[in-house]
């Protein structure tokens, strides 16, 4: 039930109240048409890395900007501006945000939410971009009107404490009449209308603005549904004004704007975030203002390009193209409701649309899957192939053929659609051919639903089979009702909402679970330290070598009910700010560290850092007290970090090794390096090869051998960004200047001939985390896992020091268990090979021995298998002759039966064939053998004979506590536990015999 809530709540709101955290998650949605759902992430304002895509983005169809309206002229145009006004502009952010409780990225503001929230501090003024987005939680709009989209893109611009509503506003209005020449008469504008409840004031200063442009009745009032954004319950927000645009022209449109109506919509939201929004609702203002705008690209391209539809402009034209080459529908025509007569255009909708929101995500390292993102992402894939396939008479297999019209559209401005296109299409292929499998099934349940339904007389399919057939086979309820129509049954729509709704009931319980008190640190605290006069602590002796002791101060306490003098004057938890600290907080998936902070008076057990905006967070169970203003000594835990250094150093050498043995196409996707292990998560579409792995463990263990040395220094992004075969994550984020790790080469070295060739035989990353001085300090390097997280997504966990060694250690004792195998045979190999098989399925060790382990046990398997074999042919060889010889001799002597048992492990085959002589010469048997541990019977009546077989059978059965059965044909067998009673069983068997005649 769980997984399945999961998955609900991936795709459906909470709740349909108009609450204070869904109005604001709205207005980030409303840019676009529609509402969606935030959530957190963090990550640091600055240049990201493949500049490229942004420079593709400004410098599109360099020719036409300003000349045409085509989407490339309209993208570049609005990112030329605001480069012009000294906006730095950045690359969109990946689909896939790094903060687990956010699903897919739904805003460009989300890769500058850490500014925001005071957990980071800014790195460029102005930035500008062109943001990939997707949400989901409407997708039945998708198709059905013009303007709905799962996957869009978001043009925004943003000031980080620079300019504020007179430029924001005067900029906006400029691109829109000036640049894109949208008359003038046809913009409104709307801002805060105030809020007394609140406390807050109308938005005077942005009325007062746009009526420098517009008349006074186009610049309109709303309350805090409209005109109030807010990132969530708490954290930064502030009024908006937005700006709408009269389709129609030559009338006053006032009335309609904000009233959803089609011909008068929503362009642009421009955000002031001024206000901090406290536990309880209480409003602070920031110590900075801010300015976050978003507009959505393909509105304004149906604007530009005079079209009433999102999807009549060049956005999607091509993409219908060639869903009608390959599908051979007759062509789109852009009819909605009622006109679109078997919704053949809403399924062009549908299916454009998604292979867009498919494509873009895959690249971005997501994957349909069976839970979170993942989950949405392949329920997006359905619904495209079901519209297809239903509406389009498209055949199995048509989706993925559209990715290469995707790639051609967006690859420019995007470039890792490129890069990525083969792993996209293989994907999207492998997920479309297991649908079309469960899409069979899925019918196969339906029917058996109605099977069952007509059996009780009913013609309903309730809400709870709809359900089943929703979440086990991803049929929407309309299909499942449209096929119940179909078989002259109805739907229970009512009791299909009630099982939804208890599943989302059981995903919103099981996301309430408690974790205890948490110190929040986020924009309300780091703005007080700022306005308290508290310095960003200076943690650049984290990187100091050796284990020294460090001399500081303590600055600032942090507990949940705020900041404090002395522990002694408040409950903790306790988050302490030190003046400096040689603690690493935790980052670019290395742990943090954990110490000792020691006072006069008390100390702090630190358990966990943090870093917000420049400060660092020490958090610990504290002993005695501690003030503000104590000296202290900070004291970190280095043993424990010198078993997480090699780990991290060899994480880069790993990601090297990987490129070397795979290929360029190899793209990290997560990492997580501690005092244990180390973790690597990669693109890749099939599991690692044992020749791979053992190339990538060899690679490795050569360059720690190599003894190169290891070199850390800030570099000038841009320089460092030029070097040759450098490694760094897509999609994140690197600040200016940034700091460079190499293996093997000086830093000056590499900036001194940043082309040079050789640099591709090291590993060369950005990189804040703490490192070795050379490799040899790692000592040795083992992989102990290869495995799958997601479609296209591998994990390798490995290990150095002495991690390694004792996993190694331990393989090859086991490996010597295998060995002494030799000299085992029958049932004693048999039980040694089953408790070494499932020590090795649980035991931690290097993959290489594992599997070599196993491959030795298949081997000595066989062996088994072969002498059993040979065994069983020479125990029947045997049996035969017994019999023949007993058969023989009772015959002879004028007897009609005999009892007999037979040598040890004679199987109910070789019974069988060895009953089947006696048979043929007329004479009665019961034949007995111990089998692998039990008595087993066979007994052959011929017709002659006058004795009842089943008779025989149960007397002969009873002192050995067998079962069995026969009886027809003459024959009778079974097998019993009691293997000490074969005498009292013969006895019995011959016992009955002479009685019967």
């Amino acid at each position: 039930s769980s997984f399945t809530a999961t998955r609900v709540a991936a795709l459906r709101p909470t709740s349909t109240k108009t609450t204070t955290t869904t109005r604001a998650m709205s207005r980030l949605a409303t840019r676009v048409g529609s509402t969606n759902v935030a959530g957190r992430r963090r990550s640091t304002v600055a240049v990201r890395v493949l500049s490229t895509a942004a420079s593709n983005a400004v410098n599109a169809n360099p020719n036409s900007v300003g000349k045409d309206n085509s989407g490339a002229a309209i993208r570049a145009r609005f990112l030329k501006f605001y480069e012009s006004r000294e906006h730095k502009v950045l690359p969109s952010s990946s689909l896939v945000p790094e903060d687990p409780t956010v699903l897919l990225t739904i805003a460009g503001m989300l890769q500058f939410k850490p500014v925001f929230m005071g957990q980071r501090e800014r790195v460029t003024a102005r930035a500008t971009t062109t943001q990939k987005c997707v949400r989901t939680n409407d997708i039945e709009n998708v198709g059905v009107t013009a303007r709905h989209h799962t996957f869009f893109e978001m043009l925004g611009n943003w000031s980080f404490g620079d300019y504020f509503k007179e430029e924001a506003i005067s900029m906006a209005w400029e691109l829109l009449t000036e640049v894109y020449k949208l008359p003038k008469d046809r913009l409104y504008a709307t801002y805060f209308g105030g809020d007394a409840s609140q406390g807050l004031e109308p938005d005077l200063e942005a009325k007062a603005i746009w009526e420098k442009y517009l008349p006074a009745s186009k610049v309109m009032p709303f309350d805090c549904a409209d005109n109030f954004w807010e990132m969530g319950d708490v954290g930064p927000c502030g009024p908006c004004t937005e700006i709408h645009f009269d389709r129609i022209g030559g009338r006053d449109a006032s009335s309609l704007v904000n009233m959803d109506d089609p011909n008068c919509l929503e362009i642009w939201n421009v955000v002031f975030i001024q206000y901090n929004r406290e536990a309880g609702g209480v409003l602070k203002p920031l110590p900075n203002k801010h300015v976050d705008t978003g507009m959505g690209f393909e509105r304004l391209a149906s604007i530009l390009q005079n079209k009433m539809s999102n999807y009549d402009t060049d956005v999607f034209m091509p993409i219908f193209k060639a869903i009608q080459n390959i599908s051979g529908a007759a062509p789109y025509t852009g009819l909605l409701g009622k006109e679109d007569v078997g919704e053949k255009d809403m399924a062009y909708r549908v299916v454009a649309d998604h292979i867009r929101t498919l494509s873009i995500a895959i690249a971005d390292g997501a994957a349909p899957g069976s839970d979170g993102r993942n989950y949405v992402l392949r329920r997006v894939l359905r619904r495209a192939v079901r519209y297809g396939r239903e509406k389009l008479g498209a055949k199995q297999g048509f989706f993925h053929k559209l990715v290469p019209i995707l790639v051609k559209q967006l690859g420019d401005v995007f470039p890792e659609l490129v890069t990525k296109q083969q792993h996209i299409t293989e994907i999207i292929a492998d997920e479309e051919e297991s649908f079309g499998r469960t899409l069979q099934k899925g019918i196969e349940q339906f029917k058996k639903v109605v099977t069952a339904a007509q059996a009780e007389g009913r013609t309903v399919v309730t809400g709870a089979e709809a359900f089943l057939l929703w979440e086990s086979f991803g049929f929407p309820a309309d299909l499942t009702e449209l096929m119940a129509e179909e078989n002259g049954f109805t739907l229970d729509n009512a009791g299909f909402e009630q099982a939804f709704a208890e599943a989302q009931e059981k995903s919103r319980a099981a996301g309430k679970k408690s974790t205890g008190v948490e110190l929040l640190f986020e924009a309300e605290a780091t703005a007080w330290l700022q306005n308290n006069g508290v310095s960003p602590t200076n943690d650049s002796e984290k990187y100091a070598v050796g284990r020294p002791s460090h001399a500081t101060a303590v600055k600032a306490i942090l507990t949940p009910s705020g900041f404090v003098e002395s522990t002694a004057a408040a409950e903790g938890p306790y988050g302490f700010v030190l003046e400096s600290t040689t603690f690493y907080a935790e980052s670019g998936g290395q742990v943090c560290d954990t110490g000792v902070i020691s006072t006069a008076t008390g100390s702090v057990a630190v358990a966990d850092t943090k870093i917000a905006a420049g400060f660092v967070l020490h958090t610990g169970e504290v002993t005695g007290e501690v003030k503000v203003g104590d000296a202290a000594k900070a004291d970190v835990d280095y043993e424990r970090r010198e078993k997480i250094m090699p780990n991290h150093t060899m994480t880069h050498v790993l990601n090297y090794a990987l490129r070397k043995v795979m290929g360029d196409g190899i793209d990290q996707k997560g990492s997580l390096v501690d005092d244990e292990k180390l973790r690597f998560d990669f693109s890749n579409n099939k599991p690692l090869t044992l020749e791979q792995i053992a190339d990538v463990e060899r690679i490795v263990n050569e360059q720690i051998q190599a003894n190169y040395a290891v070199d850390k220094r800030e570099v000038p992004l841009e320089k460092a960004m030029s070097i040759n075969g450098l490694r760094a994550v897509f999609g994140e984020v690197y600040p200016d200047p940034v700091r460079v790790v190499s293996v093997g080469p000086t830093i000056d070295e590499l900036l001194a001939n940043p082309s040079n060739d050789a640099w591709m035989n090291h590993s060369i990353e950005f990189c804040g985390g703490t490192h070795l001085v050379s490799t040899d300090a790692a000592e040795c390097f083992v992989v102990l896992e290869e495995t799958g997280t997601a479609k296209g997504i591998r994990r390798m966990t490995g290990a150095t020091r002495g991690a390694a060694k004792k996993t190694t250690k331990f393989g090859q004792e086991i490996q010597a268990e295998v060995k002494a195998c030799d000299n085992l045979s029958g049932d004693a190999l048999d039980r040694e090979l089953g408790r070494i098989r499932n020590l090795c399925d649980v035991s931690v060790m290097p993959v290489l021995i594992k599997e070599a382990i196993r491959a030795d046990l298949a081997t000595h398997s066989k062996r088994m298998l072969e002498a059993a074999k040979e065994a069983a042919a020479a125990a029947k060889q045997q049996a035969l002759a017994d019999v023949q010889a007993k058969a023989a001799t009772t015959k002879s002597a004028g007897g009609k039966f005999f009892v007999a048992t037979l040598a040890d492990d004679t199987d109910a085959n070789a019974l069988r064939e060895a009953a089947a002589h006696a048979f043929n010469e007329g004479i009665a048997c019961t034949l007995l053998s111990n089998c692998k541990g039990k008595e087993f019977i066979y007994v052959s009546v011929p017709p002659e004979v006058n004795i009842d077989v089943k008779g025989w059978f149960a007397a002969t059965s009873a002192p050995l506590g067998a079962k069995g059965g026969g009886g027809k044909n003459g024959v009778a067998q079974g097998q019993g536990p009691n293997v000490d009673a074969v005498s009292d069983a013969v006895a019995a068997a011959e016992a009955f015999a002479k009685l019967a005649l």
